[in-house]
């Protein structure tokens, strides 16, 4: 064991607590059992059979209110691999469960005994026909699929508000839509073909001409059965009509029956029902969508209506002058979401009774767009609008930022309601469908049912579709909250199907909370059709048993999930999974999620429980140390929650005394430390010239496997050089801004310069001074930056004492040189500007938050793009530039002015579709280069199909990062631009 191992003892829990009633039990402690891991692995190998206790707990949990543990968890690479599983399953009795993304609301996506991730090895898009159509591996997200196909001018039909998360075959297997798709653009409607394997292990490609021939001869059986299903359905005319009537509407509640009347071979048949089979006809390993025009011309309006009435009125005028979303909120929802950052203030007073529409026209073109806004104009003349609030402006508009604050307010509805919720409550989203004219009396109805069993009342949805959404939230480990929400089931289902004749599931598939009501909503005739199919297709039950079809009246309140408080910053986690795909240890370790997930486990456990000992031992690693701490996270979910603070919280906690007295010396003498840390540099750099790049990693590896990983860092043969020891001369007289050069700019030198690197061999530091004058607008470098720091380096490792420190130390010195914050503050790395910016002010002393307020701190980015760019000259450019924006101009919202920067410098730029966090972080990618190996991975593989004359991007340490990955030299936008704008003969 390393000499100064962390203990898992500083992680567990302090807080009293009694066992929860859905803990996982002891006897799972050791995870997997055997002989299924052992069998498992000799089929598939070691890295593909998750088995772990920690593996098996984070996979237990979606979107959904429920929670199961898996047996065992697999990974599979390819078909094969697929086919294998499902042989293995046979021949032993075993169920399966695929999961994608595992945003489901539904419990889908979870299984009790072998569950197979289907994401991991999934991914890939290929472009046909010139974007007209797609081939989409399943675990492909649908906003990265929708990325590559905006080159082309087209996208996906299906739009789910999860597509930052949510995967294609996820999609199809729960024939999501959204609020544009409707029941014409779906999943249903717009796949041209798709590859599947049946639970046989049969491996079917319904583009193939020869899949029914080869179908019938592989699986008589089946296709004998699915013909005569078909023979059956279209011989009762009466269910024949009911069917269709039942699809005039969105409804995903049950199987596809449509698919046997629109099918005239079993291939065809099968292509539909699998559409919304949530995964228990067969794994779909490939989709060919057909794509829809990416109208870019957008016209948008919020518009205020008295009552619910008034507006579902609307409804239909607005859908007949060709809207392509018409969005519904009623007031509650309207005046909850004020919670939220960006949506008026002044709603919280809205009458109680107001409601809204979001309107919007999509146009391929300037003629088509005026069209739509005149339709709309005539429409408008006859409503009955209202203007409660002074921030209402019932007008329509093409201004991109408004129309971007209306689409806010309206997925405000669950970020409110879903982040305020109490804790330890458990949220459920759900979903129904009426006749589009009814839609004002559901409403209604509905905001009764949920105020008379006790639940806050508010709606919202796709208006044009009759398609309404709301949340519900109880407390699971309470027997009377259970009951109270089976009792609300069951008048709402009764209400929806009896009254309105609706569906009890619009677009988030049947699941398990469903499948007790599908009856209810179908009939005995048609569910029993539905049961028939599945013994057809999946005669032994391998596939996702009790999904879809349960014939237990109360497996809606099986396997609810209890939700026990954890830390602050966490609590309200809803578990959508949204924060997955942004994350750099996705395919790793843990996602935020998970890392939450694992926490909520423990507090569910007794105090010293087997299973938490467990979950303490592998949590260190798995989501404490391996967390890139880029807070990414944060930006992508609902409510705002930042696993990254997390996860620096627990490096502070597992911290001993000694090690942050150690962290605050370095601090408070950090101008010997940064001198120190150059002639390391130097000193490793010239070692590694001769060829000591082998001795250097050998070396370290030693040392950190004696003293541990996350304290020394891993000689990577891409570390630059020392920086010059003096930095340009600036005078402070006349400047226009001061220049802060980071510690890293001022330690690490640029990629190294001359024509065998085809690099410029100008500094960074020499280029921003250079272009900075070369505008009219110098800077000026204090004499004693040396020894500060943005703080970041203490921050990221949770060395809290440090980390105030140096935070308290930058603030005061940079008040002092902008002169009480006369001038901005310009710096050189984007990671270092989020730290000054906006990361100090917590450790701040008031006196010095007073000062911070003070200060203007911009990215030398946004000083060069918005400053300095419209008074330079371009004269030389470069042929291709690709770039890569950092997670620190994400959350400085600067990453257009990397852009701008390079399209300035360059013929043809690339943002790659799968550009992410590089999870470098300072120096965690010293520290866990394996993190960076697999966060890096996708973008270099987009990069490296092609070559580039640029690689750039604005963070030293992000830039070696990338150059690691790519075996590029990345460097500053900066010194591309200081060599394309100075002049010519120099």
């Amino acid at each position: 064991m390393p000499l100064l191992e962390p203990d898992p003892e500083a992680l567990r829990p302090g807080t009293a607590r009694a066992p929860a009633p859905d803990r996982v039990t002891d006897g799972s402690a050791a995870g997997t059992p055997e002989p299924l891991r052992s069998e498992l692995t000799a089929l598939l190998g070691a890295d593909k059979v998750l088995w772990k206790i920690s593996d098996l707990v984070r996979y237990a949990s979606d979107a959904s209110p429920y929670r199961f543990l898996p047996r065992v968890v697999l990974v599979p690479e390819d078909l094969d691999d697929v086919s294998a599983i499902l042989s293995y399953a046979h021949g032993k009795g075993r169920e399966v469960v695929f999961r994608a993304a595992g945003t489901s609301l539904n419990g889908q996506a979870q299984g009790e005994d072998i569950l197979v991730d289907v994401r991991r090895h999934w991914t890939g898009v290929e472009v046909l026909d010139d974007g007209a159509r797609a081939r989409i591996r399943p675990g492909t997200t649908v906003l990265r699929a929708n990325a590559t196909l905006a080159r082309y001018g087209r996208l996906l039909g299906p739009d789910p508000a999860s597509a930052i998360a949510c995967t294609v075959g996820g999609v199809v297997a729960n024939n999501a839509s959204g609020m544009t798709a409707g029941t014409t653009r779906n999943s249903y409607r717009t796949l041209a073909s798709l590859t599947f394997v049946l639970p046989s292990g049969t491996v079917v490609d319904t583009a193939d001409p020869a899949a029914d021939e080869e179908l019938a001869h592989a699986e008589p059986q089946l296709c004998a059965g699915l013909l005569a299903l078909k023979a059956e359905i279209e011989a009762d005319e009466e269910l024949t009509a009911r069917i269709r009537a039942k699809y005039a509407i969105k409804n995903t509640n049950g199987y596809r029956l449509d698919a046997f009347l629109d099918g005239a071979t079993p291939v065809q048949i099968l292509r539909g029902l699998m559409v919304g089979s949530e995964g228990t006809f067969g794994f779909i390993s490939e989709t060919v969508f057909d794509t829809l025009p990416l109208d870019r011309r957008i016209t948008s309006a919020l518009l205020f209506f008295p009552s619910l009435t008034a507006a579902a009125a609307a409804v239909p005028r607005f859908n007949e002058a060709g809207a392509i979303a018409v969005e519904l909120m009623d007031g509650n929802t309207l005046r909850a979401s004020v919670s939220v950052k960006g949506v008026p203030a002044d709603w919280a007073a809205l009458p109680r009774k107001t409601a809204a529409l979001l309107v919007e026209f999509r146009a391929p073109n300037e003629a088509g767009q005026e069209a739509f806004e005149e339709a709309a104009a005539e429409v408008m003349r006859g409503l009955d609008l209202v203007v409660p609030a002074a921030s209402v402006t019932n007008a329509f508009t093409r201004d991109a930022e408004t129309i971007a604050g209306y689409w806010k307010a309206r997925k405000a509805f669950v970020t409110a309601v879903g982040g305020s919720r109490p804790s330890g409550t458990t949220l459920i989203t759900e979903d129904f469908a009426v006749p589009p004219d009814r839609l004002a009396d559901a409403c209604e109805a509905l905001l009764e049912l949920q105020s008379r069993h006790g639940f806050d009342a508010a709606v919202a949805g796709h208006a044009a579709h009759g398609n309404l959404h709301f949340l519900l939230a109880f407390d699971a480990a309470r027997p009377d909250d259970v009951e109270r929400y089976d009792a609300f089931m069951q008048e709402f289902c009764a209400l929806v199907v009896d009254r309105f004749d609706g569906s009890l599931k619009a677009e988030h598939a049947t699941g398990r909370n469903i499948a007790p009501f599908l009856e209810r909503e179908w009939g005995p005739r048609a569910t029993e059709l539905m049961w028939r199919t599945k013994q057809v297709i999946d005669p032994e039950g391998v596939l996702a048993p009790r999904i879809v079809l349960d014939r237990d009246p109360r497996a809606h309140l099986r396997g609810l999930k209890t939700i026990p408080k954890v830390e602050a910053v966490a609590d309200p986690c809803i578990e959508c999974g949204f924060c997955e795909p942004t994350c750099p240890s996705e395919d790793l370790t843990t996602t935020p999620r998970q890392r939450i997930v694992l926490r909520r486990e423990m507090m569910r456990q007794a105090d010293g429980s087997p299973v938490e000992a467990g979950l303490l031992d592998a949590y260190g690693y798995d989501a404490v140390d391996t967390c890139a701490g880029d807070s990414t996270c944060k930006l992508a979910c609902p409510v705002g929650i930042d696993t990254g603070a997390m996860m620096k919280g627990f490096r502070h906690l597992r911290h001993t005394p000694r090690e942050e007295r150690i962290a605050a010396l370095t601090a408070k003498n950090f101008r010997v430390v940064e001198a120190s840390a150059r002639l390391a540099v130097a000193a490793g750099d010239a070692i590694g010239e001769r060829g000591g790049d082998r001795l250097l990693e050998s070396v370290t590896r030693l040392a950190r496997r004696a003293v541990r990983p996350d304290l020394v860092p891993e000689w990577l043969p891409q570390l630059p050089g020392r920086a010059a020891r003096e930095l340009p001369r600036t005078a402070r007289v006349g400047a226009s801004a001061v220049y802060y050069p980071a510690c890293v700019n001022r330690i690490f030198a640029g990629p190294k310069a001359g024509p065998a690197a085809g690099l410029p061999g100008t500094s960074l530091a020499e280029a921003l001074v250079a272009v900075s004058e070369r505008a009219g607008k110098p800077v000026w470098i204090p004499e004693d930056v040396a020894g500060t720091c943005c703080a970041t380096i203490w921050h990221s490792k949770g060395y809290d004492a440090g980390n105030r420190i140096m935070a308290n130390r930058i603030v005061e010195a940079a008040w002092g040189w902008t002169a009480g914050g006369t001038l901005p503050l310009v710096v050189d790395a984007s990671s270092c500007t989020l730290g000054i910016a906006e990361e100090v002010v917590p450790y701040l002393t008031e006196d010095n938050r007073a000062l911070h307020r003070e200060l203007t701190v911009v990215d030398s980015l946004v000083w060069a793009a918005d400053e300095l760019l419209p008074e330079l000259t371009v004269s030389r450019r470069t042929g291709s530039a690709v770039v890569h924006p950092t997670c620190s101009m994400e959350h400085l919202g600067d990453t257009e002015q990397l852009r701008v920067l390079a399209e300035a410098c360059a013929d043809e730029v690339t943002v790659p579709d799968d550009a992410g966090c590089c999870a470098f972080a300072g120096d965690r990618g010293m520290l866990h280069k394996e993190l960076t190996d697999t966060a890096t991975a996708k973008e270099a593989a987009e990069v490296n199909s092609r070559t580039y004359d640029a690689y750039l991007s604005a963070n030293r340490m992000c830039e070696i990062g990338m150059e690691r990955a790519t075996g590029h030299p990345y460097r500053s936008a900066l010194i591309e631009l200081e060599r394309a704008t100075r002049p010519p003969g120099r």
